[in-house]
C-alpha cells in the first residue's frame, strides 16, 4: 500500500476515488447511449434510465456508506483531539456528524428512487444530501480552525474554509432555479423557457457535488495517524 495511505487514509482516498467514479461512468454511459445531452445534464439524469440507472445506484449506495465511515471516523479523531487540548464544545462536534449522516441517508434515497419515477422522493434526497452534506463541511471547516495550529496546518483549514464557501455559495442558486423549472424532463432544448434555470442549477450541482469530494481529499493528512484495531474475545461457558 503506498505511504500516503497508511493508517485509515484508505477510507477517504476510497470515498474520493469511488465517488468520481461513480459520476463520470454513470455520465460517460448515459451520453453514449444517447439517453441525456452531453451538456450540463443533472447527476440524477444520468443515473435515471437503463442500463446507467443500475451503476449509478449501485455506486452511489456504496459512496454513501464509504461517507458514512468517513464521517464517524472523523467524529472520532475530533473526540480524541478535544479530550487531549479542549478547543471545542463536543456537542459541535456530534451535530455535525449527525448532519453529514442524514446527508448520506439522502445520497442513498437519490441512488434508489429515480428522477423519473418517484421525482418528489429523490429530491427530497438529493435536498437532504445537499443542504447537510454543505453544512457538514462548513461546521468542520470550522472546528479544523478552531483546532489550528496544533491539530491542522492553516492552509489546510483555508482550504477547507474556501471549499465550504464555495459549496454554500452554489447549493443557494441550485435550488432556487431548480424550483423555478415546471418540468422534470432528461433532454433540454436552449429556446425552452426554462433552460437557463436547468443550465444554472446543473453547474452548481457538480459544483457542490465535486465540492464534497475535494473537501474529503483534505481528511487523507489526518486520517494517517489512525489505526483500526479489532478486539476479538471468546467466551468458553462449558
Amino acid at each position: 500500500m503506498p505511504r500516503f495511505l497508511k493508517g485509515m487514509a484508505f477510507v477517504p482516498f476510497l470515498l474520493v476515488t469511488w465517488s468520481s467514479a461513480a459520476f463520470i461512468i454513470s455520465y460517460v454511459v448515459a451520453v453514449l447511449s444517447g439517453h441525456v445531452n452531453p451538456f450540463l445534464p443533472y447527476i440524477s439524469d444520468t443515473g435515471t434510465t437503463p442500463p446507467e440507472s443500475g451503476i449509478f445506484g449501485f455506486m452511489i449506495n456504496f459512496s454513501a456508506f464509504l461517507g458514512a465511515a468517513t464521517m464517524y471516523t472523523r467524529y472520532k479523531i475530533v473526540e480524541k483531539q478535544n479530550q487531549t487540548s479542549y478547543f471545542s464544545t463536543p456537542v459541535f462536534n456530534l451535530v455535525s456528524l449527525v448532519l453529514g449522516l442524514v446527508g448520506c441517508i439522502g445520497m442513498g434515497i437519490v441512488a434508489n428512487f429515480q428522477e423519473l419515477a418517484v421525482p418528489v422522493v429523490h429530491d427530497g434526497g438529493a435536498l437532504l444530501a445537499f443542504v447537510c452534506g454543505v453544512v457538514y463541511t462548513l461546521l468542520q471547516s470550522i472546528i479544523s480552525y478552531k483546532s489550528c495550529p496544533q491539530w491542522n496546518t492553516l492552509s489546510t483549514c483555508r482550504v477547507r474554509m474556501a471549499i465550504s464557501f464555495i459549496s454554500c455559495a452554489a447549493v443557494i442558486p441550485m435550488i432556487t432555479c431548480a424550483s423555478l423549472i415546471s418540468i422534470t424532463k432528461l433532454e433540454w432544448n436552449p429556446q425552452e423557457k426554462d433552460y437557463a434555470y436547468h443550465v444554472v442549477s446543473a453547474i452548481c450541482e457538480w459544483t457542490v457535488a465535486f465540492g464534497f469530494i475535494f473537501y474529503f481529499l483534505t481528511f487523507i493528512h489526518d486520517f494517517q495517524s489512525v489505526t483500526l484495531r479489532i478486539s476479538t474475545e471468546l467466551n468458553n461457558d462449558i
